[in-house]
């Protein structure tokens, strides 16, 4: 659905950023803003300013900064929809929904009030189990046994389930409620099993167990887990599906896990609740687990939503390693050169519970520090089996690699990889391209370099900063991009729909170049015309021209780079935001589906004519499309380079930030273009 940005508008106008982001973090008053301990990274002393003016978060730490939507995108790891609906029902707003026909409209509404429903069912239960939990001495010296605190099993909501058939009888008024056996708290006996009354008969599901509460990433209640305390079987069980719950889009422990995850840098993915528990209690609460089904793509791509790097962890056993290529399957759309995914692999007698036990929290980083990168693993499914000093074994090995690779989305990693598939199966990488895809009708082939150009220059001219080494001289190395000679690209300034704290007010624009070599900070004017003749195309219509052709290059990209392409301001900031909704709620759609989702978008004018100049059969090249995103930002940088350097000398905070900013620049390297 396209939500109006009036809606937008009005919804933020109404919506106080101090309240929201307050219900996640503890903000004390400092001056005219609230000030807190940043929830995206690891520190000890508040950085995070939250102001009620501008109803505007920063993190001097960090950079992390935005709104009261963006915040619950990134902390809560909701989609754009789910963040505007969540803040439009508490400010009892309705979203615009004028795309959908009445009768939809009711049966969304009636869906909504029905989620809302079994997950307060869900809730109740839960603290029924929290009840039982105190009352029972076995549960109390299972979690002892297992080294679990009382603090991880408040945070984790542990519960236990009594023996009866029918506890939940004490915890419900009305036991014979549908929505008990609806949330799949409750089961019904088959047809002719009704008791003496005539009635089905009704069982509690989970009895005798550990209870572990399933929460989705808003940290409602969607459903449980079960474990027995003896060695019954099933060792565990879990929810049945229901309108709340997929085992196979939810992940335990990520709504406890999401700060960690930015703050550990990566996910650690396990196979059980416990393993999740344990590692939390040890030093690992970035752990989170699958529900007793293999890795799906949903489970994958919902993962790197938080985080750009992904640990699979698996048991050394046969079980283990089958289950490490259904995750390897899974993760391979999504391995794009920005992310890392790696496959570690424990000793068969081992779990991560028991391994850390045994060999520490040290030695059990030191383990994850040696996990398989994906690229080696996959290396090693495709030769598993095969005699790589036969030539049978050697076609073997290419006829399993092909299927993998070709899931990978285009890239260096991909590109690399065929070159090392080609090695290992004594084929020229040419030569093995045209055997896997030998209809290739005339289009350059991805492994063929451009010549004429070196890939260690930055492609762009750099000049020094006087105002820098002047009363700073230690900054006086730092050299901005200079973009004005970049012919190939229209404007593309930095015209970021918010600035930072320490930003000033917006300057006129301007046409000589500013303290960094370029324009100030300034308000985007239309595309300008030379003799009747249109200038280049900007970086921002090149990269919304491959989204919209290629939709599912979105999940190529990384987090920042979202947030990047997220904060633009209109029109590209809305319709990116507008095609990342409609990817999380309905995948990867062709143009004509996307054109009928346009129709009445505020911008829906500017997508349709950036679609009409793509070219039929032409082969958009990802390696333009990542230079355009580095060099953008490296732009949003120098930006705020220049925002800061007028301010630092008088302000320490400006400075230290001023220097990370200039370290990150340093350390950056922008692409160059082919000649």
């Amino acid at each position: 659905m396209a939500i109006p940005q009036s809606f937008i508008q009005e919804l933020l106008s109404r919506t106080d950023v101090v309240d929201i982001v307050g219900r996640y973090v503890q903000l004390k008053k400092g001056g005219a803003n609230f000030m807190g301990l940043c929830p995206f990274h690891g520190e000890k002393s508040p950085s995070f300013s939250v102001s009620p003016s501008k109803q505007f978060y920063h993190c001097f730490g960090c950079g992390k900064n935005g709104n009261a939507i963006s915040f619950l995108m990134d902390h809560a790891g909701m989609t754009f929809i789910e963040a505007v609906k969540d803040l439009a029902q508490q400010y009892g707003l309705q979203v615009p929904e004028d795309d959908v026909s009445p009768q939809d409209r009711a049966r969304a509404a009636q869906v909504r009030e029905q989620q809302a429903t079994l997950t307060s069912v869900l809730e109740k239960a839960g603290l029924g189990y929290i009840k039982s939990l105190r009352t029972s001495d076995r549960a109390i010296q299972y979690f002892k046994r297992r080294g679990v605190s009382g603090e991880i099993a408040r945070t984790f909501g542990l519960g236990y389930a009594p023996e009866g058939w029918r506890s939940l009888a004490s915890v419900f008024p009305d036991y014979n409620d549908p929505l008990l056996v609806e949330s799949g708290l409750v089961i019904t006996g088959e047809p002719g099993e009704e008791n003496a009354a005539g009635e089905a008969k009704r069982y509690d599901r989970f009895r005798d167990r550990i209870m572990f509460p399933i929460r989705n990433v808003k940290g409602e209640c969607i459903g449980f887990g079960g474990r027995v305390l003896g060695d019954d079987k099933p060792k565990y069980l879990n929810s049945p599906e229901t309108p709340v719950f997929s085992k196979g889009r939810e992940l335990y422990g990520l709504f406890e896990a999401r700060t960690a995850l930015r703050q550990h840098g990566y996910a650690l993915v396990t196979e059980g609740y416990m393993d999740v528990v344990a590692l939390a209690q040890l030093g690992f609460p970035n752990a989170v687990a699958t529900l007793g089904t293999a890795c799906t793509s949903e489970h994958v791509q919902k993962l790197f939503r938080f985080t750009d790097s992904v640990v699979f962890s698996f048991d050394g056993d046969s079980a283990g390693r089958r289950a490490a290529h259904k995750a390897l399957d899974a993760a391979l759309p999504f391995a794009s050169d920005v992310r890392t995914v790696k496959f570690l692999f424990l000793p068969a007698e081992h779990d991560p519970d028991s391994f850390i036990r045994e060999h520490g929290q040290e030695g059990f980083a030191a383990c994850i520090g040696k996990a398989v990168p994906l690229s080696r693993f996959l290396l090693e499914a495709a030769g598993e089996g095969c005699d790589l000093d036969t030539a049978e074994g050697r076609a073997h090995m290419a006829s399993n690699a092909q299927p993998l690779w070709a899931a990978l989305p285009e890239g260096a990693l991909k590109l690399q990889l065929l070159a090392e598939i080609a090695d290992q199966v004594m084929i020229d990488s040419r030569e093995l391209m045209h055997l896997w895809q030998p209809a290739q009708g005339g289009r350059k082939a991805p492994y063929k370099k451009s010549g004429g150009s070196s890939s260690s220059g930055t492609g762009f001219v750099a000049k020094a900063v006087p105002d820098l080494n002047h009363g700073m001289p230690e900054f006086g190395d730092y050299l901005p991009m200079d973009r004005h000679d970049d012919a190939d690209y229209g404007a593309s300034e930095p015209y970021f729909s918010q600035p930072s704290s320490y930003a000033a007010s917006p300057a006129a624009p301007s046409d000589k170049p500013g303290k960094f070599g370029r324009k100030p900070f300034a308000t985007r004017s239309a595309p300008r015309r030379v003799t009747g003749r249109i200038l280049p195309t900007s970086r921002e219509d090149r990269v919304l021209r491959r989204l919209l052709t290629e939709p599912q290059s979105w999940d190529r990209l990384s987090s920042e780079e979202h947030q990047l392409l997220l904060g633009l301001p209109a029109p590209h900031g809305a319709l990116f935001a507008w095609l990342e909704s409609q990817l999380h709620e309905h995948g990867p759609q062709s143009w004509a589906v996307l054109r009928e989702g346009l129709r009445g978008h505020a911008h829906e004018h500017h997508a349709v004519a950036q679609f009409a100049e793509v070219l039929e059969g032409v082969d958009y090249d990802w390696g333009e499309t990542r230079r355009i995103l580095a060099q953008l930002q490296q732009i949003r940088l120098d930006t705020e380079i220049a925002d800061l350097a007028a301010r630092a000398p008088n302000d320490p905070a400006v400075l230290e930030r001023l220097r990370e900013l200039l370290a990150q620049s340093r350390n950056r390297s922008v692409p160059s273009k082919p000649a």
